[in-house]
């Protein structure tokens, strides 16, 4: 023992060394670990390694401790701007567009596995890894992409929230969004309550809108023959520019740019081990997770599509997108006056909790990107009061209807930003000398790459039909 004692002090010294040792912005093939500088104070500090993980017992035991971050993720699924393109869609088109929400699922299940392995790899999360590689003239730029988005994801919860107010208890639109900001509140009653009781809070409330949708979907009683059809591609998604404007809604509305940036922070929040073992096992649990509450979270978004699709298309109302439009006609057209009450329900917790998910975003993006805090009750206001101004304008000045088009097009937003954090992602992970033993696998770097170059091929032809005026 008293030889090993200077070996394990010498390795650690070692290892700051290569912490602090300085390299380019591409990473070097030097023996240090590829980061330019040190990290600094992780995100989400006071949580930080907070949470208990068993090192023995059952299996099932030690991936309960793992399991919550996939399903603050997976409410990207089901944020109300998630619910705009998807009545769009499902009204226009059909179940056409099914296919688009199974192939997000799949890119996001390999997405978020990569911000997982970044996390517990390296110790850092994305905004985090984003500084400590680029010079400032990269990194700040993305930092000012990254809260733009995390405004685009506002401006969805803040008018989603308000409708869902609107629906259930009449609170005048225009109220209601102001009435949003108080949401602050709830989210500071939670974080200092502890981070499991936060992600119970969100996994109750995805509960009870699995339940609203399930007995919505049972009474809309869809063809199965025409939705399993709707999982195979066609290349009119493509060729046709509404389809694809819708598409690129749906893919920024499934595989949102703050979830990657939130995810490889809060799954820092387990107290996983330093071993190479301890830290293959966390990233096995932590991928389990992730990939349960996608494919969990993937039914519910199909769901909106689905119940749009057996209620609005088949009926012949192809430009539904409204949510309040969607709540009124579904009482007649179910048959049931419970059907526009789970609508409401389910609308408003979708906006509760992507209220808490985005504010923990915007958290991770200004500590990491700038390792500038906030308090959260002043972030959250800055942010909301930054997403209430367009929402508010619109509806004030042309009225709820045009709440819809304001919803996909932020969500369109968000397709548009995707690639300035999944290109980032796929180079650090792809890295030996950044990841070290737990490099991506080059399979999942391959799968990864496509990913990227789908997203970013997708962003260029719909721009092109912008421009051109042939798109929507």
């Amino acid at each position: 023992m008293m030889q090993q004692r200077p070996a394990t002090e010498n390795a650690g010294l070692a290892k700051v060394r290569r912490e602090q040792a300085s390299v380019d912005v591409l990473g070097s093939q030097a023996p240090d670990d590829g980061w330019r500088r040190a990290r600094g104070e992780a995100a989400f500090s006071d949580m930080h390694r907070t949470i208990d993980v068993a090192s023995s017992g059952s299996k099932m035991r030690r991936a309960a401790a793992y399991m919550g971050p996939g399903y603050l993720i997976a409410v990207g699924y089901m944020d109300p701007g998630n619910w705009a393109t998807a009545l769009a869609g499902g009204s226009k088109f059909g179940y056409a567009l099914l296919v688009v929400a199974l192939l997000s699922n799949v890119m996001a299940v390999i997405l978020q596995a990569l911000c997982a392995r970044l996390a517990i790899a390296s110790g850092r999360d994305l905004a985090q890894a984003c500084r400590d590689a680029y010079p400032a003239w990269v990194a700040w730029p993305l930092w000012l992409l990254a809260e733009i988005a995390i405004i685009a994801t506002d401006i969805a919860e803040v008018i989603g929230t308000a409708i869902g107010l609107n629906l259930i208890f009449g609170l005048r639109l225009d109220i209601g969004i102001v009435v949003t900001a108080l949401d602050v509140f709830l989210i500071l009653y939670l974080q200092r309550m502890g981070f499991r009781y936060l992600e119970a809070f969100i996994i109750a409330l995805l509960g009870i809108i699995a339940l609203c949708f399930g007995i919505q979907i049972a009474l809309a009683k869809p063809e199965w023959g025409p939705l399993l059809a709707g999982f195979w591609p066609r290349t009119d998604i493509v060729t046709n520019p509404d389809m694809l404007y819708l598409s690129l809604g749906i893919l920024g509305a499934t595989v949102m740019p703050h979830n990657l940036y939130l995810h490889s922070a809060i799954v820092q929040t387990r107290a996983y081990g330093e071993t190479l073992a301890e830290k293959r096992e966390a990233l096995r649990f932590a991928t389990l997770d992730s990939t349960v509450a996608l494919t969990f979270a993937l039914t519910i978004n199909a769901s909106i599509l689905i119940l749009a699709a057996a209620t609005f298309h088949k009926t012949g109302r192809t430009e539904v997108a409204e949510l309040a439009q969607a709540h009124s006609l579904l009482s007649p057209l179910l048959g049931s006056l419970v059907a526009p009450w789970l609508f409401g329900i389910a609308l408003l917790c979708c906006g509760l909790n992507s209220t808490v998910t985005a504010t923990l975003a915007g958290q991770a993006v200004m500590e990491g990107f700038i390792n500038f805090k906030l308090t959260p009750w002043l972030r959250r206001l800055v942010t909301r009061a930054l997403a209430i101004i367009p929402a508010a304008g619109v509806t004030l000045f042309y009225g709820t209807a045009e709440t819809a088009k304001l919803l996909i097009l932020s969500q369109v937003v968000l397709s548009l930003q995707l690639s300035f954090a999944v290109v980032p992602l796929v180079q650090f992970t792809a890295s030996k000398a950044k990841m070290g033993a737990m490099v991506a696998p080059r399979w999942l770097v391959a799968a990864a790459l496509l990913v990227a170059a789908i997203i970013i091929a997708l962003n260029v032809k719909f721009l092109f039909d912008w421009a051109t005026g042939a798109g929507g």
